[in-house]
């Protein structure tokens, strides 16, 4: 599935970041993410603003060139040749060093592999999916007189929301609801009964769960694409707010856990690497801290609560809030550092940039930080301070020194998200033919 981790570091077939240079054995799927530039709409998604603010230089550009051809041609001033040339040049230079980032996404971004080799360039997102799908009940055949670890992404409940016509209209919740249906059909129809036909059943652990909550901004027209996140405060993007991190996770282990059980305690998706390494008899490394910890206990009912005291959520590398899981008392403290600033102010969200930015004029840094009690007030709704909770400071000193704790265990890395990292770089795309004539159908094809 959506593997969102890039391929290449240097060369355009080192394929230093490809899962099968990370444990994998086996690949299909997308090496980057889903973007709605990859169905051709007219709503672009990648770095939107950006985009709007080289299109408005590029037009000045244009302006400008026009106004001295004319001028010059009709003799309303003088210039000279070279600078309307060079101009041109310039201009047209500009264009081309945003517009190949931006403008080709989906032939450069929305592409399908197999292991090493692309299969689709650009890929066709109304097949994409059973293609996967396809792909894993063939992985769990191969494999099913053995262990196995198969992790399935779905590109479904994400924008574009691509849905075949047998569910376009289903769901009373617009075009999103109607994703949600068909992803519980694909993974019940596809995967879950694969594993039952082969008799996996019982010996199956799965989980099944989603890495963030809905995306508020995400709307076309007034239809919002992003999903709801119920009570709680902020969505997608938003470092800290409840939205955008607290999400259902649902585990089946037939003939190990108990049916219908429900767990209130807080996990994290880091807890399934050591969940994993735990199933397959191994031992986590040694010799590094590992943030995430093991599910089995907690799901068995041989410890009540989670291994998490505390939780540092992040926006980028900026870290923004802070939970406090009070193994005394029970109760759960969160402290935000800093939260995005919505656009407009009163929505909840950032409407005017599209997304929520994690450092800069759009966000703001709380001193003191607020604090909340989630136990009682999940909502985020009503920040504390040391005038209307007796405990302020004791909680606020115990969080900051789990902070410094935790940035010891913290090592530097290169921005990832840097203008550097972030621009199109010919050398490191991936290509089917031979660049920049990059298309393929080899899936279709084969069919």
């Amino acid at each position: 599935g959506k593997w969102h981790m890039g391929v290449n570091c240097k060369s355009r077939r080192d394929h230093c970041h490809h899962p099968l240079n990370h444990g994998f054995d086996y690949f299909f799927g997308m090496p980057f993410t889903l973007l709605n530039e990859c169905q051709g709409t007219d709503d672009p998604e990648l770095a939107k603003s950006l985009q709007d603010t080289y299109w408005l230089y590029t037009q000045m550009v244009i302006l400008a060139v026009l106004t001295l051809l004319i001028g010059k041609l009709a003799n309303l001033f003088s210039v000279k040749w070279k600078i309307i040339v060079c101009l041109v040049i310039c201009g047209f230079l500009h264009f081309i060093s945003w517009f190949s980032s931006y403008g080709l996404t989906k032939y450069w971004n929305c592409i399908l592999m197999r292991n090493h080799d692309i299969t689709e360039q650009p890929m066709n997102l109304e097949k994409t999916t059973s293609n996967m799908l396809k792909e894993a009940v063939s992985f769990i055949q191969r494999n099913k007189h053995r262990p196995f670890l198969l992790f399935v992404s779905l590109l479904h409940v994400h924008t574009p929301l691509i849905t075949t016509k047998k569910f376009q209209g289903r769901s009373r919740h617009g075009l999103y609801g109607d994703n949600v249906e068909e992803m519980d059909w694909m993974v019940g129809k596809w995967l879950l009964d694969a594993i039952d036909k082969e008799g996996l059943k019982n010996t199956t652990f799965i989980y099944f769960a989603s890495d963030h909550g809905g995306s508020l901004e995400a709307h076309r027209g007034n239809a919002q694409l992003g999903g709801w996140n119920g009570i709680y405060k902020g969505g997608k993007g938003m470092g800290g707010w409840e939205g955008g991190i607290r999400v259902p996770g649902i585990v089946s282990w037939p003939g190990v856990l108990p049916a219908g059980t429900v767990i209130s305690e807080l996990t994290s998706l880091m807890d399934v690497f050591p969940t994993v390494v735990q199933l397959a008899g191994g031992v986590v490394p040694q010799d590094r801290v590992i943030d995430g910890r093991t599910l089995l206990p907690l799901l068995r009912g041989t410890v009540r609560r989670s291994g998490h005291e505390f939780m540092f959520h992040y926006c980028g590398v900026f870290l923004h809030a802070v939970r406090w899981h009070q193994k005394d008392s029970g109760t759960v403290w969160k402290a935000h550092y800093t939260t995005p600033v919505f656009q407009p102010e009163a929505s909840g969200a950032c409407f005017g940039r599209g997304i929520c930015p994690c450092f800069g004029d759009g966000v703001t840094h709380h001193h003191p930080p607020l604090l909340f009690d989630l136990s009682k007030d999940p909502s985020e709704a009503n920040p504390l301070s040391a005038d209307t909770e007796p405990l302020f400071d004791t909680v606020m000193r115990r969080i900051g020194e789990a902070v410094e704790e935790h940035r010891k265990t913290l090592t530097p890395v290169p921005q990832q998200l840097s203008p550097y990292s972030n621009i199109w770089k010919p050398w490191l795309q991936p290509c089917c033919g031979t660049f920049p004539f990059c298309w393929c159908d080899e899936e279709n094809n084969k069919g």
